[in-house]
């Protein structure tokens, strides 16, 4: 069976060219970036060249590119590090609807003693920049928010936020693992202060990531060890991962021009399940979203159902982020959305990439109406005003 694979806000392939990159520093060029011998110095240059890349991407000078080894180690880094630059401040902001990497170092932080603002959205995935003045205070010591959102493609207005995190003094971070080479960045002319991305989002293998920290921006590491990355991150260096990710930015970079491509499929896939699927909604900001993510509730049935159907014909989509797939609970996000209790069960994201064809997406709008249909047939629930449902919603409405 052929994969249809619409999952890539979770992982990516890896790119055939960022493959052969790698391949060479898994075999033939082996040695220690550190060491003084010749064979690693020209592994150390190849690390440079990746580290220029990846910096290239972003707008950013090459000393200010930390290797990490994913997305939830460098927003781990960035918040303990910008907590621990402002020692007496002991405020945090962030949203409800951030990724779990950020929500439960937040949660955490809140036993230790710090204050901790979570951000509403509206009904469309938005937060409201006059909240955030108000929560702003001289004792804010960071500011921490995602780029976009990685269930529904939402984008913040991250360089509005940074200049009110800026009138208070406050540090900030943006988790960018869904943003990077999707939307340009240029953080030369950028009020961030330090950016999370993930390799395996932008077709390099898992296990690499970086992190930008603005050049003088204190910062105390989070791993302990050797000098490695200029004594910001110890431990020897994912020689393979990283000159993958270097590679992998340095296409990103040139594909960015055709991203407008993706925008056009995904338009197709979500305009044609709207127009064939009655009951059905985007859930997200119509224009203010990632280029290659369509967030979509089907009412009165449930999201899982869909994926197992979808599955059979070899369709891969999600019904949320993969690092909460195990929970049974409705999307954190689009709770925090307000949406109804028809809509988050029933909703699923399909996320595309530049290797998503024309052909995939209209085997996916061949399908769905079938499976959606038969999926109603068989659920009792299809009235908004069922009784089931008025109590459920009045209890999600008491909920935590």
């Amino acid at each position: 069976m052929t994969v249809i694979y619409l999952d890539n806000n979770a992982t990516t392939c890896i790119d055939p060219e960022v493959l052969q990159a790698m391949l060479p520093y898994l075999t033939q060029f082996y040695g220690n970036p550190s060491s003084m011998h010749s064979f690693g110095g020209q592994v150390g240059k190849a690390v440079q060249q990746a580290r220029a890349q990846v910096a290239a991407l972003l707008g950013a000078e090459d000393t200010e590119i930390v290797f990490t080894s994913c997305g939830t180690e460098g927003n781990n880094a960035a918040i303990r590090a910008a907590l621990a630059a402002q020692p007496d401040r002991r405020h945090i902001i962030t949203t409800a609807v951030e990724h779990p990497a950020i929500l439960n170092v937040c949660k955490q932080l809140e036993k230790q003693g710090y204050s901790v603002t979570y951000l509403s959205v509206d009904s469309q995935g938005q937060i409201e920049l006059m909240e955030l003045e108000a929560a702003l205070t001289g004792n804010t010591a960071l500011v921490t928010t995602m780029y976009a959102n990685n269930e529904t493609g939402v984008i913040f207005p991250v360089e509005q936020i940074g200049l009110r995190a800026k009138d208070v003094g406050a540090l900030f971070h943006v988790d960018a693992v869904q943003a990077v080479g999707k939307v340009p960045i240029d953080l030369k002319s950028s009020s961030i202060d330090l950016l999370t991305l993930s390799g395996h989002k932008l077709h390099a293998p898992k296990g690499i990531g970086a992190l930008y920290i603005r050049r003088g921006v204190r910062f105390r590491p989070l791993l302990l060890g050797g000098h490695q990355e200029r004594g910001r991150r110890a431990g020897t260096e994912n020689v393979p991962g990283l000159i993958a990710l270097g590679k992998a930015a340095e296409l990103a970079r040139l594909h960015l021009p055709q991203v407008k491509q993706e925008k056009q499929l995904r338009d197709r896939l979500e305009q044609g399940l709207l127009r064939t699927i009655a009951d059905t909604q985007v859930n997200g900001h119509p224009t203010l979203r990632l280029p290659n993510t369509t967030n979509i509730g089907f009412k009165y049935i449930e999201g899982e159902a869909i994926l197992l159907s979808l599955n059979q014909y070899g369709i891969c989509a999600s019904s949320g982020s993969a690092c909460t797939s195990g929970s049974l609970e409705p999307s954190h996000v689009l709770r925090a959305m307000g949406l109804p209790y028809t809509i988050l069960h029933g909703s699923i994201r399909f996320s595309l990439s530049r290797f998503t064809t024309e052909a995939e997406v209209d085997q996916v709008l061949a399908v769905m109406p079938g499976i959606v249909e038969r999926l109603r047939a068989l659920s009792p629930f299809n009235s908004d005003q069922a009784d089931w449902l008025q109590d459920r919603q009045a209890a999600m409405a008491v909920a935590p």
